[in-house]
């Protein structure tokens, strides 16, 4: 089973690539926006072959995260060439990666959606517990989902999110990142469309 202090070596080119947040008139490098944008155990919503990628980096126990849950939605919604991905970030304590990696393991199940958007939906803290009832209330099988929970693919993302974030200078979440371009923070509708156009016109599509 991969570890972190593994990955972190696997990942050691990352040194050698200049930091998103020091480069911002430079277009980011081709291996960076590979491992930001196509690493293979990231959820991917929207059109998977879409011409524009958005990737947001998010914790569920992020209050504006949350907020921003059915404006994604809608943006999905309404731009049939827009692929979104999903970089699960839990930088607020231990149940915020519990609940990661919960979500995580629901992905093989084909699951992901309802729960993470359930999870997204709570108004309690997400915890243990409260994941677990997420769980039960959408007929998952408990028992079975902790065991996913510690599966190598899991690992690998949230290191991997991890080491993204730290390397391109990441402020906290949420972070979406479209072209060339990082945004901190809560954003309107209007503001992540204007986003992801600016990205398709750096991106030239």
């Amino acid at each position: 089973m991969p570890t972190r202090r593994t990955l972190l070596a696997s990942a050691a080119a990352f040194a050698a690539l200049p930091a998103l947040a020091q480069q911002r008139d430079n277009p980011m490098p081709e291996d960076m926006r590979r491992a930001l944008e196509r690493e293979p155990t990231a959820p991917v919503l929207g059109n998977p072959q879409g011409n524009i990628t958005l990737t947001e980096f998010f914790d569920y126990n992020c209050p504006h995260c949350k907020t921003m849950l059915p404006l994604m939605s809608e943006l999905v919604r309404s731009d049939p060439q827009l692929r979104v991905v999903y970089r699960e970030w839990p930088v607020f304590g231990p149940g915020s990666e519990f609940a990661a990696r919960a979500s995580l393991a629901t992905l093989p199940m084909g699951q992901y959606w309802r729960f993470h958007a359930a999870l997204l939906s709570m108004r309690s803290r997400a915890e243990p517990a409260t994941v677990m009832r997420v769980a039960r209330d959408l007929g998952l099988d408990e028992a079975d989902l902790r065991r996913r929970m510690d599966a190598p693919e899991i690992e690998r993302h949230i290191t991997m999110s991890h080491l993204l974030a730290d390397h391109m200078g990441l402020m906290g979440t949420p972070t979406f990142i479209c072209g060339d371009e990082a945004t901190f923070g809560a954003m309107t509708l209007e503001e992540l469309r204007a986003l992801v156009a600016r990205g398709r016109q750096t991106m030239g599509v």
